[in-house]
């Protein structure tokens, strides 16, 4: 299972306050209440005092299996974790003399990389003398950019930087 801290929780005897606002185990309040009392009245039920509040004057107790809620408690956390997804920055590198047949075959895994809700940084890198003309870069760009762009939208427009030029896409909101 996941991991909870269990010092995030005062329990039993290591509650430090005098007076607690106490929720039994069934969820209703039962009101304020001395420590003591409030640690006899878990005692009663076979159950642990669970300091669920701090903050709160007085800090709110509730008597309950300890136990039982820190297992919960790492159950929530993991679905929480399963549900959340995670962005990567997904890299292709063209050319400005790229050929058609292999530009589309970077345009399909582009497409596939911004179906997986990935963002995806295009690098088109010039070599020699290809640096004088950089509106073929931009029109590899903008070929790749009319064809995705039912799927993602330009996140960075295009920019020099060096010798490459570099444009970011990222999925279309859902």
């Amino acid at each position: 299972m996941g991991s909870i801290d269990k010092r995030k929780y005062r329990v039993n005897e290591k509650i430090r306050a005098r007076e607690v606002r106490l929720i039994g185990p069934d969820g209703k309040q039962i009101g304020i209440v001395p420590l003591r009392e409030a640690l006899a009245r878990a005692e009663e039920y076979g159950l642990d005092l669970v300091e669920v509040a701090p903050q709160a004057n007085p800090p709110v107790c509730k008597i309950m299996d300890y136990g039982q809620f820190l297992y919960q408690e790492a159950k929530k956390a993991k679905e929480a974790k399963k549900r959340q997804t995670q962005v990567e920055l997904k890299e292709i590198k063209v050319r400005p003399k790229t050929e058609e047949h292999d530009l589309q075959t970077k345009i399909k895994h582009i497409r596939r990389f911004l179906e997986d809700r990935n963002k995806v940084k295009i690098r088109v890198f010039f070599r020699g003398r290809e640096i004088v003309h950089p509106e073929l870069a931009h029109q590899v760009l903008q070929k790749i950019q009319d064809a995705v762009k039912d799927l993602g939208q330009v996140e960075m427009a295009p920019r020099l930087e060096g010798r490459q030029m570099i444009m970011i896409l990222a999925p279309l909101k859902k």
